[in-house]
C-alpha cells in the first residue's frame, strides 16, 4: 500500500509541476501577444476549468457577453484553446491541460494493472 501511495504522490507532484509550467507559458505568451485582453482572472479561468463557455467566462470575469466571446475566440485562433460547437453552444477546450490529465490517467491505469498483478502473486 505504501508503494502505491508513494507512486501516486510522485505522479501528483509531477502533474502539479507540469500544470504550473503550462500556466506560466500561457501567462508569458498571453501577456506579450495579447496585452489588452490579458488578465490574471482570465488565465485562472482557463486552468480552473478544462473547458469553458462564453457564459461562464462572462459571469466569472464580470464582463459582457461580446467581450467574453471575443476573448475566447482570440485565444482559440491563437491556439491556446480549441473551439467546439455542440448544439447551439460553443465550448472552448484547454486541450493542453486536458492532455496532462489524460497522460496521468494512463499512467495510473498502468500502475493499477501492475499493482493488481503483484497482489495476485502474493495470494498464491
Amino acid at each position: 500500500i505504501l508503494d502505491g501511495v508513494a507512486t501516486v504522490s510522485r505522479q501528483t507532484i509531477v502533474l502539479v509541476q507540469e500544470i504550473r509550467e503550462l500556466m506560466k507559458d500561457y501567462k508569458l505568451r498571453m501577456r506579450s501577444e495579447f496585452p489588452k485582453i490579458y488578465r490574471q482572472e482570465l488565465l485562472n479561468n482557463l486552468f480552473r476549468h478544462p473547458y469553458t463557455k462564453i457564459s461562464v467566462l462572462q459571469e466569472e470575469l464580470n464582463i459582457s457577453r461580446p467581450t467574453a466571446n471575443r476573448y475566447l475566440d482570440i485565444l482559440a485562433t491563437a491556439g491556446y484553446l480549441e473551439k467546439r460547437r455542440v448544439g447551439r453552444s460553443n465550448y472552448y477546450i484547454n486541450t493542453k491541460l486536458l492532455k496532462l490529465f489524460f497522460d496521468l490517467s494512463n499512467d495510473t491505469k498502468v500502475f493499477q494493472s501492475a499493482n493488481s498483478r503483484n497482489k495476485r502473486r502474493r495470494e498464491f
